[in-house]
């Protein structure tokens, strides 16, 4: 086994790559073998069953079913992130979209759905950046969410996010439909070569803002890059000095160029690619309606369901896993899909 070559110990990051790689293969290995062992657990209880005329037991080999369909439909999709980033951490922007206080509102919205499902999932998050909205919500945040497959997860979620409901800002209780954009990027590993040109980068530096430590708001520590030929702008404010948040920054630009390349070889396979439109009426990849009736929408899949609140907690699993299965749902010849029409 290439873990056990002696002249790996000396190279600490090849080792720790192979490890996570290891554990990953593990953990799937793990899990077949969970499923096959109890699949013949539950037949055996089917048969037990059946021959005591038992339906405790029965109720009970039932109960362990639905269990391992759930645990059928987690091996079909961990089968799906196979993809060349697909196990790597991921970094998860929302920005909001036109209509100020409102949308400010609904990105604050998306950031602590966001962070709820990241936390259920026993992912580790850290705010890279939290730029607070003018009065109430946020006007974005960029956030690293480290774990396995946290890339494969939530790709899904790229695209324009469309919110109706009752404003609780109008006072004449009129009903707002308000805007925020969600992209997601992979993080990328050091040994991957992204060659970026300083002449190329404009460096602003700024004050940070949200929690985040004594210097918050106390110096200019916090770094935003803009990438002139690509347009990418990537913002860190979380270290404790501008120099780390600096470099924090540039690892974040690589990561967004490589995802950039990547979209270029693969894009008829990268839903990403066609994900990212305006941030507008029209062009929203999920509806959450929350009057005059409950509902939440993928415009790409058609899942829905009416537990707004579920999934506003955090619950996007079933979203998640509808796209991976599916993917976009066939344009007609205009490029519109159904739903749009």
């Amino acid at each position: 086994m290439q873990s056990e070559n002696p002249d790996l110990w000396n190279r600490p990051d090849e080792m720790q790559k192979l490890n996570k790689e290891r554990a990953l293969l593990a953990k799937t290995v793990d899990s077949w073998t969970e499923l096959k062992n109890r699949v013949e657990d539950a037949k055996a209880l089917l048969e037990l069953a059946v021959e005591a005329n038992d339906e405790d037991t029965f109720n009970e080999t039932k109960t362990e079913i639905e269990a391992l369909e759930k645990l059928v439909d987690d091996l079909e999709i961990a089968k799906m992130l196979s993809g060349e980033l697909d196990a790597n951490n991921v970094y998860l922007s929302v920005n909001a979209g036109a209509g100020g206080t409102e949308a400010q509102d609904w990105c604050e919205m998306l950031y602590r759905m966001y962070m709820r499902y990241a936390d259920a999932h026993g992912y580790k998050v850290e705010t890279m950046e939290y730029n607070e909205g003018d009065g109430a919500g946020i006007k974005g945040a960029t956030l690293l969410i480290s774990g396995p497959y946290a890339y494969g997860h939530l790709k899904a979620e790229s695209g324009v996010h469309r919110l109706v409901r009752v404003s609780p800002y109008d006072a004449n209780a009129r009903r707002h439909t308000s805007f925020s954009s969600v992209f997601a990027w992979a993080e990328v590993d050091d040994d991957i070569k992204i060659e970026v040109n300083p002449a190329d980068i404009t460096v602003e530096t700024y004050r940070s803002s949200g929690a985040g430590g004594q210097h918050v708001n106390k110096t200019d520590s916090a770094v935003r890059m803009r990438h002139a030929p690509s347009g990418i702008v990537v913002s860190c404010q979380t270290q404790r000095s501008q120099h780390e948040n600096r470099a924090q920054a540039l690892k974040m630009l690589k990561a967004a160029l490589y995802e950039k390349e990547v979209e270029k070889r693969n894009a008829e396979k990268d839903a990403a690619n066609a994900t990212k439109k305006a941030n507008e009426w029209g062009s929203q990849i999920r509806s959450y309606v929350m009057h005059p009736y409950q509902l939440v929408k993928d415009h790409r899949t058609q899942h829905e369901t009416s537990q707004v609140q579920t999934v506003m907690d955090g619950g996007i699993d079933e979203f998640i896993y509808a796209y991976l299965k599916g993917g976009e749902k066939p344009k007609n010849a205009s490029g519109a899909s159904a739903d749009d029409l």
